[in-house]
């Protein structure tokens, strides 16, 4: 599986390298997300720019990381470039559970302002 890390203080940016998110990739991307979880990274941005087919087994990988993050930090999809991966997305109907945000800079800014917003309630 080939993919990058940018780590940051409040998030890390996961950005696949893979045209497909299938059964070949998906174990191995599940358990990077517990290991970077583990870690104590704070919220999650999957950068989807590459990806232009998810089949089930890929759709567990992002279900799964949405598991992890979900009570405590956020986990993103961001930049949604293929039609097929978004028509899953739709049909699946996890638009409502999943937070799609259309790009890098625009998630970053997201868990900025959800970290300010804990901020100002602690």
């Amino acid at each position: 599986m080939k993919y990058s890390v940018d780590k940051q203080p409040d998030y890390a940016i996961v950005s696949l390298e893979e045209k497909t998110l299938n059964s070949a990739i998906a174990p191995d991307l599940k358990s990077e997300f517990v290991l970077m979880r583990n870690e104590g990274i704070k919220n999650l941005i999957l950068d989807m720019s590459k990806v232009g087919f998810v089949d089930s087994s890929g759709l567990s990988a992002i279900l799964t990381a949405n598991r992890l993050w979900k009570d405590d930090g956020a986990f993103i999809l961001s930049n949604i470039q293929s039609d097929s991966v978004n028509k899953l997305i739709e049909i699946s109907r996890l638009g409502t559970i999943l937070t799609i945000i259309p790009t890098n800079e625009q998630a970053i800014e997201y868990v900025n302002m959800a970290s300010q917003d804990i901020d100002e309630i602690t």
